[in-house]
């Protein structure tokens, strides 16, 4: 192999990933990082860490021509992209080609062949593979893009041409919608990819979504690695993703094999790819696009064929044949990815930023991919996913237990997150039945999200019981710093002078406040919970790892405080939670400010559209102010009828999360 030092130009998860393979292989690693980066995980996963400007990615991480300049001054022979940024970018790998520097990844040439989904779809027509009803050219205009629409017939969807994992995607049920939904779509396209031509589809109902895991070498060879079932998304993005397909027949398996591999040889790709379908109710499967990169899910590949895809590439981007020939692959068992996202499911899973104050995985039994840490903070600046859990195991069945198994041991605190939907998704019945397709969470959307309900007694015992073990922590602490180490007045057990032996702790659940009263006893406490009073004790607690007794049934939870914030995960298949500690003197001082309704930045984001104006009267649901976060867009709308008082911000305006947008007066009576 003549790839002995490598630059990883990208960051998370695919870098940390990249880096393991290439250590293992005694090839020296490079990294680069954004300002906001420079702490992270993949940058102490490389032998060496250079600068590449700030935190934005299009001022660091898509600065192809900064990157090529750290690989040449670092010396590496070779550049790895890894997903998203520059690694479908034909001029990037252009330049790397001129520059001597080994991209790896497809010649520039198969990349432009599928870059674009239109070109793509018309290549493929002309191969004769089937593709989905639609329009796939270059005419853009909206008119005749809606009329393209009103053929095809509703629903369709619009998708960015340039685009992937969802951005620049709507799906549009009626004409009225039509010419709103392509304006949103074009802005997300061109905020993420910087093209917005968009092709319109047919949407499919209860389609699955199945791609197939190809590789090719320079040498003509290229073989099929099986197939992925996707179908499992939110917002058109994946969210776990399995290995092999359920009820996949050879037959069919064989098919889409060989339809894929005839795509790649239709363009003369070289490298890992996979070929994207859409499958429909009847089992017959149309073309989507081809991703010209590793994608994110290739982990439940590689557990099911036992290789290493990122291995492979090195060897074929060195000049060298595949390892293997189609005849020697096979499938091994089932696999599981789930995606661990900083995201508010009961928001629709809009995106969270925050710092992890505790990110622990199980020990045994998963693979964690991931490019954070506990202690890091997830940036409004990139993808807000932490990690991937990823299991195998002897068929379908075993491998679900397994990652509902290892959803529920993993503790998670700090910021909102998708771990307890995951969990619920992976409970499912039908999920376990092998029921998908791409509107499974909308079909199954009471199970997986129901609406609120106050928090269990078990959360709040857990939360008070924590708050005594931190009381006693500190009052240690002062204790072994004071003169008088024994004085009465550092004891915690309850000991008062001439006064009652209890603590009352209110704490913020949701919009509610909850009361916990706590009695001490000789042996422990009484709790006064909403439910009841119970007996309890603290047998131990270690790093938020406690051992309690709850109305005399022992148990082990986790409690990670964050501030006045108490994350209490019970485990025993009980949802996590998070009490939010009333601190008097604060509650008084927020309280002498006043309070009134405030219409405040959900997150940090960028204003690009203000649908009002000062002193507009609008009805219920009206859309006020449309945010782009994240890279992608979320619309403020009225919660009632009123008026729009004040506009704060304008359109490209920056705000940061909690920032008071416009004051809203609601009509009276």
């Amino acid at each position: 192999m003549t790839i002995r030092t490598l630059l990883i130009a990208n960051r998370g998860e695919i870098a940390c990933r990249i880096a393991r393979t290439a250590r293992r292989l005694g090839i020296r690693t490079i990294a680069v990082y954004s300002e906001a980066d420079a702490d992270s995980l993949h940058v102490a996963s490389c032998d060496e860490a250079w600068p590449i400007g700030a935190a934005p990615a299009r001022d660091s991480y898509l600065r192809g021509d900064v990157i090529l300049d750290v690989a040449k001054r670092a010396g590496a022979d070779a550049i790895h992209p890894g997903y998203g940024f520059l690694s479908e970018n034909a001029a990037f790998a252009k330049a790397c080609a001129k520059a001597g520097i080994i991209f790896v990844g497809p010649p520039a040439s198969a990349i432009e062949a599928m870059g674009s989904k239109s070109a793509a779809k018309q290549l493929m027509e002309k191969a004769r593979v089937p593709l989905v009803p639609g329009y796939h050219g270059d005419k853009q205009d909206a008119a005749f893009l809606e009329r393209q629409a009103n053929r095809i017939g509703y629903p369709v969807l619009i998708k960015a041409s340039a685009g992937g994992g969802g951005k620049g995607m709507k799906v549009v049920e009626q004409p009225a919608d039509f010419a709103t939904q392509l304006a949103s779509a074009k802005r997300e396209a061109a905020a993420s990819f910087g093209d917005e031509q968009m092709l319109i589809e047919k949407y499919l109902i209860r389609p699955r979504h199945i791609e197939i895991q190809i590789f090719a070498d320079s040498h003509g060879n290229c073989v099929s690695l099986f197939e992925r079932d996707c179908s499992v998304q939110r917002r058109h993005q994946k969210v776990i993703e399995e290995a092999p397909a359920p009820g996949m027949t050879e037959a069919r398996r064989r098919e889409m094999g060989d339809a894929a591999v005839a795509a790649a040889k239709a363009i003369s790709y070289v490298g890992a790819g996979t070929v994207e379908f859409i499958v429909d109710a009847g089992g017959d499967f149309f073309f989507m696009e081809m991703n010209t990169r590793l994608q994110v899910e290739h982990p439940v590949t590689e557990a099911i064929t036992g290789l290493d895809l990122v291995e492979w590439q090195l060897h074929v981007a060195a000049g060298e044949s595949l390892p293997l020939a189609q005849q020697d692959l096979g499938i091994n068992g089932h696999a599981f990815e789930a995606r661990l996202y900083a995201e508010d499911p009961s928001r629709d899973f809009v995106p969270q930023t925050g710092r992890l104050a505790a990110l622990r995985f199980p020990d045994a039994g998963v693979r964690i991919d991931t490019g954070v840490r506990e202690g890091d903070t997830v940036s409004v600046h990139y993808d807000p996913m932490i990690a991937k859990l990823i299991v195998h195991g002897a068929d379908r069945a075993q491998a679900l237990d397994r990652l509902s198994r290892a959803l529920e041991a993993t503790k998670i605190a700090g910021l909102a997150t998708n771990i307890g939907f995951l969990a619920a998704l992976a409970r499912h019945p039908a999920f376990a039945a092998g029921d998908v397709h791409t509107g499974f969470i909308g079909e199954h959307e009471a199970d997986l999200l129901p609406p609120a309900r106050p928090a269990e007694d078990t959360h709040l015992a857990l939360a008070a019981l924590a708050f005594m073990a931190d009381r006693k922590r500190q009052a240690e602490d002062s204790a072994a710093r004071s003169g008088d180490p024994s004085s009465p007045w550092n004891r915690v057990d309850g000991w008062r002078l001439n006064d009652d032996a209890h603590h009352s702790l209110r704490f913020r659940d949701g919009e509610d406040e909850r009361v916990v009263t706590l009695h001490f006893r000789r042996n422990g406490f009484v709790l006064d919970l909403p439910g009841g009073s119970v007996p309890a004790q603290l047998l131990a607690d270690e790093n938020g790892d406690m051992i309690v007794t709850l109305d005399g049934v022992r148990r082990t939870a986790t409690v990670i405080r964050d501030g006045l914030d108490y994350w209490v995960l019970p485990g025993a298949g009980q949802p996590n939670r998070r009490l939010s500690l009333i601190d008097p003197v604060l509650e008084a001082e927020a309280m002498a400010e006043g309070a009134g309704a405030r219409f405040t930045a959900p997150m940090p984001g960028k204003i690009v559209q203000v649908l009002i104006t000062a002193g507009a009267k609008v009805a219920k649901g009206a859309a006020l102010i449309v945010m782009e976060a994240m890279k992608m867009e979320h619309t403020i709308a009225a919660p009632a009828d009123g008026t729009v008082a004040e506009l704060h911000y304008g359109t490209g305006d920056l705000v940061e999360e909690g920032a008071e947008l416009l004051r809203f007066e609601a009509a009276k009576g």
